[in-house]
């Protein structure tokens, strides 16, 4: 009967996954209708003759209606087409397909460091409740800005101590390039390990400031529901049993808390999609933060909003994913 009931709910989380994802879209195609920025006036140049703008909306399609500009963009969007950009002349796919992987592998390294920070100030706030590191250390990451936290992580890591460098993924000139495009895979996979030595030396710094905001955000939600987990009467069955207080939680206290802290990754996988603008830029990390920043300092609107497309469209369908997840983790949650 449950598996029944978890096919239906990933049905409809499905078809609830493209209204959102089409509604993604019009809210893209209204914001690129109403920003104050003339595409055709980006192509031509900003000295361009009026009669060469005018050519150029035509060519884009801008003089259309508005609706029949929509239905093109669609059209485009189902096959991929995100548009050309006007400053590199490239599709705008082809400009993100340079530099999403170096994004994909930052967030995938920060997100890691931040499950791992979670989980240790879970623990250690509810095995150590009194600390006062701890709560030092949740209160600094969670009120810290993060281009502080780059900024002072450059300037006493790198500049003072020297331990880490000041960005870029690799200072290798001849870092293999496969089929991943992970450099910290790509060096294993050609057996280079001082490839991959060298990618973690430069990818440590970004993806622990990325880290630092939402692990803190996961480790009080999993705290929290840890909380009210080891109040429940299996939790001092277990205790009456003999069991410690580590034990507890390690064996029923983290899986019953699993689910909250789940949903809380799921937001936070959208900040860390938007704090990624903030951090490639001060570690010089060639990712679409990158990417994005530039385009916006060149009023490439085009660039942008692809970009927002990409991070948009994985938000919903990884937080989608985590749903069923949720599901499939814990029996407790209903169906109907």
């Amino acid at each position: 009967m449950r598996g029944s009931g978890i096919l239906r709910f990933a049905l409809w989380r499905t078809l609830g996954l493209v209204v959102v994802l089409i509604a993604l879209t019009f809210v893209v195609f209204v914001l690129r209708s109403v920003i104050p920025i003339d595409p055709a006036r980006v192509a031509a140049g900003p000295n361009a003759p009026a009669a060469q703008v005018e050519a150029f909306r035509v060519r884009l399609g801008l003089d259309k209606p508005i609706l029949v500009q929509y239905e093109h963009y669609l059209g485009d969007l189902a096959h991929g087409n995100l548009g050309t950009s006007p400053i590199t002349h490239n599709p705008v796919r082809t400009d993100i397909g340079q530099f999403l992987p170096a994004s994909v592998e930052l967030i995938a390294y920060a997100l890691v460091l931040a499950l791992g920070l979670a989980l240790i100030l879970a623990l250690g706030q509810t095995l150590l409740p009194h600390s006062a590191w701890l709560r030092v250390l949740l209160v600094g990451g969670a009120s810290a800005p993060i281009f502080l936290t780059g900024l002072l992580a450059l300037y006493f890591l790198w500049y003072k101590l020297h331990w880490f460098p000041n960005g870029g993924r690799t200072n290798i000139s001849d870092a293999p390039t496969g089929s991943t495009r992970f450099l910290t895979i790509d060096g294993l996979v050609a057996g280079r390990p001082g490839v991959t030595i060298n990618a973690l030396w430069h990818i440590f710094l970004p993806a622990l400031c990325l880290a630092i905001p939402p692990g803190v955000a996961i480790g009080r939600q999993l705290r929290s529901a840890l909380h009210n987990v080891l109040r429940e009467d299996y939790a001092r069955t277990a205790r009456s049993k003999g069991l410690t207080e580590a034990q507890v939680v390690r064996r029923h206290g983290l899986r019953n808390a699993a689910s909250a802290a789940l949903s809380m990754t799921g937001l936070q996988i959208g900040m860390l999609f938007a704090t990624i603008l903030i951090v490639e830029p001060i570690f010089s990390w060639p990712g679409l933060g990158l990417y994005t920043v530039q385009a916006l300092g060149q009023s490439d609107l085009t660039a942008v909003l692809g970009v927002a497309v990409i991070f948009g469209a994985a938000y919903v369908i990884i937080n989608a994913l985590i749903d069923v997840g949720q599901v499939l983790l814990d029996p407790r949650i209903t169906l109907d």
